[in-house]
Protein backbone atom coordinates (compact mmCIF):
# COMPACT_ATOMS: atom_id res chain seq x y z
CA UNK A 1 0.00 0.00 0.00
CA UNK A 2 1.01 3.26 -1.02
CA UNK A 3 1.18 6.28 1.55
CA UNK A 4 -0.32 9.28 0.05
CA UNK A 5 -1.49 12.45 0.50
CA UNK A 6 -4.37 13.94 -1.33
CA UNK A 7 -2.95 17.43 -1.38
CA UNK A 8 0.47 16.66 -2.46
CA UNK A 9 -1.03 14.11 -5.57
CA UNK A 10 -1.64 16.86 -8.19
CA UNK A 11 0.45 16.02 -11.21
CA UNK A 12 1.70 13.02 -10.21
CA UNK A 13 2.23 9.79 -12.94
CA UNK A 14 0.43 6.31 -12.59
CA UNK A 15 0.55 3.69 -14.38
CA UNK A 16 -3.01 1.07 -14.56
CA UNK A 17 -1.84 -2.86 -14.24
CA UNK A 18 -4.25 -3.69 -16.21
CA UNK A 19 -4.62 -1.00 -19.37
CA UNK A 20 -7.91 0.69 -19.20
CA UNK A 21 -9.57 1.24 -22.59
CA UNK A 22 -6.18 0.62 -24.08
CA UNK A 23 -4.38 3.46 -21.91
CA UNK A 24 -2.06 2.97 -19.48
CA UNK A 25 -0.22 5.77 -17.92
CA UNK A 26 -2.00 8.36 -16.06
CA UNK A 27 -1.40 11.67 -14.80
CA UNK A 28 -3.25 13.38 -12.00
CA UNK A 29 -4.48 16.60 -13.59
CA UNK A 30 -6.56 17.96 -10.53
CA UNK A 31 -7.72 17.59 -7.12
CA UNK A 32 -10.79 18.22 -6.55
CA UNK A 33 -11.94 20.17 -3.36
CA UNK A 34 -15.07 19.51 -1.23
CA UNK A 35 -17.50 21.94 -1.11
CA UNK A 36 -17.09 22.95 2.84
CA UNK A 37 -13.20 23.59 3.34
CA UNK A 38 -13.38 21.49 6.32
CA UNK A 39 -14.01 18.34 5.00
CA UNK A 40 -11.52 15.65 3.39
CA UNK A 41 -10.33 15.34 0.18
CA UNK A 42 -12.09 12.49 -1.93
CA UNK A 43 -12.04 12.46 -5.32
CA UNK A 44 -8.94 13.47 -8.27
CA UNK A 45 -9.56 13.70 -11.90
CA UNK A 46 -7.08 11.39 -13.70
CA UNK A 47 -5.95 12.24 -17.19
CA UNK A 48 -4.67 9.62 -19.87
CA UNK A 49 -1.34 10.57 -21.15
CA UNK A 50 -1.80 9.61 -24.82
CA UNK A 51 -5.55 10.57 -25.36
CA UNK A 52 -6.28 13.05 -22.78
CA UNK A 53 -9.30 11.45 -21.38
CA UNK A 54 -10.40 12.53 -17.96
CA UNK A 55 -12.50 10.49 -15.36
CA UNK A 56 -12.40 10.59 -11.59
CA UNK A 57 -11.96 8.77 -9.42
CA UNK A 58 -11.45 8.71 -5.47
CA UNK A 59 -8.11 9.13 -4.55
CA UNK A 60 -8.08 5.96 -2.10
CA UNK A 61 -8.23 3.54 -5.06
CA UNK A 62 -4.47 4.89 -6.08
CA UNK A 63 -3.40 3.10 -2.69
CA UNK A 64 -4.21 -0.46 -4.31
CA UNK A 65 -0.70 -1.89 -5.39
CA UNK A 66 -2.94 -4.60 -7.54
CA UNK A 67 -4.78 -1.52 -9.63
CA UNK A 68 -2.20 1.23 -9.74
CA UNK A 69 1.40 1.45 -10.09
CA UNK A 70 3.48 5.02 -9.30
CA UNK A 71 5.29 6.56 -11.59
CA UNK A 72 5.39 5.15 -15.29
CA UNK A 73 6.40 1.54 -15.70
Amino acid sequence: MNPLNPKKMLLTKWTAVKPIAKQKHFLVSRVIQPEQPTDPIESVEIEAVFSKATQIIAWRELQSDSVWLQGWV
